[in-house]
């Protein structure tokens, strides 16, 4: 039970110190520091949001060439499905090599869409990772202009 208490009363002094020790810049002499990671995160942030608008732009476009993809597949599917068909039915060896032809088409359209729907998933994790990314950054600037408003009440007023 004792050994329950100490834990007890030593995360709660490590959680308060890691809360007192997070402000960084706590007096005017760190005004500097602070606007320069300030403006350094401020021009993080715009770069995110830019590349974040562009890929969210570039969305509907890879999302049109996987169905056109897709489409693609499917038509060289039903033809290499004729082809075969005629093939089989005693269509003779020019049949047969129209109908290889055409399997091969429609295995290079399903490796088309294949790769189409990999490059939505890929934008789709990119997208995610930027908007992580600027929620942090975001954040960090909340974190900042705290400092700057408490270093602001320290200074004597004029």
């Amino acid at each position: 039970m004792k050994n329950i208490i100490y834990i007890a009363c030593f995360l709660t002094l490590m959680v308060t110190g890691f809360t007192a020790s997070a402000q960084v810049y706590k007096s005017a002499d760190d005004t500097v520091k602070l606007n320069k990671e300030f403006t350094e995160v401020s021009n993080d942030i715009a770069s995110l949001t830019a590349k974040l608008t562009i890929a969210q732009n570039n969305m509907p476009g890879y999302k049109d060439k996987a169905n056109a993809s897709e489409s693609n597949a499917q038509d060289a599917a039903v033809n290499n499905s004729v082809q075969a068909d005629k093939a089989t039915k005693g269509g003779g060896v020019k049949e047969a090599r129209k109908a290889k032809r055409a399997s091969k088409k429609a295995f290079r359209g399903a490796k088309d869409a294949k790769s189409a729907n990999n490059d939505i998933s890929n934008q789709n994790d990119r997208i995610a990772s930027l908007t992580g990314e600027l929620a942090k950054k975001q954040e960090r600037l909340e974190q900042l202009t705290a400092m700057r408003t408490f270093i602001n009440d320290q200074l004597p007023k004029q």
